[in-house]
């Protein structure tokens, strides 16, 4: 079993002397001018507030020119993210409004390339996929894991790596190193996420080997999974890699105790800005993300929030995903 600790090992050390104020997203608008911006292990500067002076591209005609008419004349790309709970993915800034983060960063490149003004929306994991069913929102960028399940529904651009990571208390004693050592414990994880569908491979895996179940906890919200953790309801919480060092990191209250790509079973697992398929989106979100993935921007993003292990060199659409359950 493959144990790909040193991406999610790389953002917990650049990660370090995060706030941990920003992750529980009870910051005090009223000091948010005064407070200076985070400062990670390594000196990159983080800036927390809701003035983000992000990073942008330079529109390019011949991909703009290829973007479907109605969306074209709009004028807007409206881009939805999960609610913004998961630093440094999307989360909200020292004003407890403001959505910032490497999606939402990454998303604002795409639309400059698109020659689009992005317009964000912030919803609930479920509700990500039913705006995009129902044509509401046109791009997902929001820590969605290419798999082979929801191909048949979304056409993928790719433009991250994929690690998990399990969490657990600070002073847990034990470790993840593959499906053995979840056995008989009690596992904290989002419905209908990757993260789901990896523990219940690994539970049949298991009790294929006469070992004992893994029992599942669905939460749909850190502030739940997390109480459930300082409580001792759970044993660890597994979630996004990149997340879990950051909170680990800020909060001081618990640890990564296990990294793995998302497949877990040696596919290389990979974060796909997402659309409806088929609806004519998909090639000059693949093209716009290759230009700023050559020009530095993307890379410069990264950086940006500690998640240069991530990196992809291209953008490829529609790559094998991860195989149904």
């Amino acid at each position: 079993m493959r144990h790909p600790s040193g991406r999610v090992a790389a953002a917990l050390t650049a990660l370090s002397c995060c706030l941990a104020l920003v992750v529980t997203g009870c910051a005090n608008p009223e000091s948010e001018k005064a407070a200076p911006p985070a400062k990670a292990a390594d000196g990159t500067q983080m800036n927390l507030s809701p003035s983000q002076d992000r990073l942008h591209a330079q529109r390019v005609a011949a991909i703009a020119d290829s973007v479907p008419e109605p969306v074209r004349e709009d004028g807007f790309l409206d881009i939805v993210n999960l609610a913004g709970t998961e630093p440094p993915l999307s989360f909200y800034a020292t004003d407890n409004q403001t959505v910032i983060g490497v999606e939402p960063d990454l998303a604002t490149l795409v639309a400059d390339v698109l020659g689009l003004k992005p317009r964000f929306h912030t919803v609930s994991w479920e509700n990500i996929f039913i705006g995009l069913d129902s044509g509401k929102y046109e791009l997902a960028m929001t820590n969605v894991t290419v798999t082979e399940e929801r191909k048949e529904k979304y056409d993928f651009a790719t433009y991250r790596a994929d690690e998990v990571a399990f969490e657990a208390p600070r002073d847990a004693d034990w470790a993840v190193r593959g499906p053995k050592d979840v056995a008989g414990r009690t596992i904290a994880v989002t419905a209908g996420t990757n993260q789901e569908q990896l523990l219940r491979t690994w539970d049949r895996q298991n009790r294929a080997s006469n070992l004992d179940a893994v029992t599942g906890k669905n939460f749909q919200n850190p502030a739940d999974y997390y109480l459930a953790l300082g409580s001792g309801r759970v044993d660890a919480y597994l979630g996004p890699g990149p997340a879990g060092a950051y909170h680990a990191a800020a909060s001081g209250k618990t640890k990564v105790i296990g990294t793995f790509s998302s497949s877990g079973d040696g596919l290389e697992g990979r974060i796909g800005a997402t659309v409806r398929k088929e609806n004519g989106l998909i090639e000059p979100v693949a093209k716009a993300l290759n230009v700023v993935m050559a020009d530095g921007t993307y890379t410069e993003v990264l950086k940006r929030w500690g998640l240069q292990a991530e990196a992809l060199p291209k953008s490829e659409v529609n790559p094998p995903g991860i195989p149904r359950s």
